[in-house]
């Protein structure tokens, strides 16, 4: 084997291991206050609003072909009668060690140096192995080209692009509103600074239970949630290294019987999961 093959080779090796980025700059994340999260959905019809998500109808619906980027599932924690009904926002968690990227035969998806786990739709071929390979149940294919009757093609976002059959997608952290953020910061001369770039979901929730940031800057918003002591992540035990964390309640920390929010298999989930 000649060099050229051997660094070829090699440098294609790199990126079918988890984790092939030591470092990020910025590294965006996200945090969720479980305490403060009410279970009102505003961050999905915000999602489903700015991300062009198509609404499938019932018979979509009832195939399991719904499409939601975020969903609010529901568990249940302590013992009858003091039992309290909980909810948790699942997205994508944009993992610095995805399972989803170094399964995908043709890279559509991949890490970016600012810690996204980013979709390519016109590199995809619909094998829908990141989905199976995802252990969060947060990539949807698309089983048909969905089509926006008049006057409903009039709310799209011409920010983001409107995905066709046959490409998985899934939650992006609002990119276009990174760089949106990031050239605004750019043609006033100076750097990105904490609440610059604010994805939708974060916008819309009217309890204020998501923050987003970057995790590189020791002073933001962000960055404190995630050194909370009620800080953790989902399927932590998988080595995902997720960049969302999720506050735990305070009700549930009082209580010694509890259900484990980490417990992916025991939400009441709302909806399909659209794979």
């Amino acid at each position: 084997m000649d060099d050229d093959k051997r660094d070829l080779l090699q440098h294609w090796q790199r990126y079918r291991e988890p984790g092939y980025h030591t470092s990020y700059e910025p590294h965006w994340g996200m945090a969720i206050d479980l305490d403060k999260c009410t279970g009102c959905s505003a961050c999905v019809t915000a999602c489903q609003a700015e991300n062009n998500l198509p609404i499938v109808g019932p018979d979509g619906f009832a195939e399991g072909r719904e499409i939601k980027w975020l969903r609010i599932e529901r568990y249940w924690q302590g013992e009858y009668p003091n039992i309290r009904l909980q909810h948790i926002p699942v997205l994508c968690q944009h993992c610095d060690a995805a399972p989803c990227e170094t399964v995908c035969p043709v890279y559509a998806t991949y890490h970016t140096p600012e810690g996204l786990n980013a979709q390519v739709y016109n590199r995809c071929i619909g094998t829908r192995s990141c989905a199976v390979y995802c252990p969060y149940e947060v990539r949807y294919f698309n089983w048909k080209t969905h089509v926006w009757e008049a006057p409903l093609e009039k709310q799209l976002n011409p920010e983001v692009t409107v995905r066709e059959k046959g490409v998985m997608e899934k939650c992006s952290f609002c990119i276009q509103r990174i760089r949106a953020g990031k050239d605004k910061a750019k043609d006033e001369g100076r750097a990105l600074v904490d609440g610059d770039v604010t994805p939708a979901c974060v916008q819309s929730c009217p309890a204020k239970a998501m923050v987003f940031g970057d995790l590189n800057q020791a002073d933001s918003e962000v960055s404190k949630w995630h050194a909370s002591p009620r800080a953790f992540h989902l399927l932590k035990d998988l080595n995902t290294r997720p960049s969302i964390a999720y506050l735990q309640s305070l009700a549930s920390m009082d209580t010694e019987s509890q259900a484990d929010p980490q417990d992916m298999n025991r939400h009441d989930e709302e909806g399909g999961d659209g794979q």
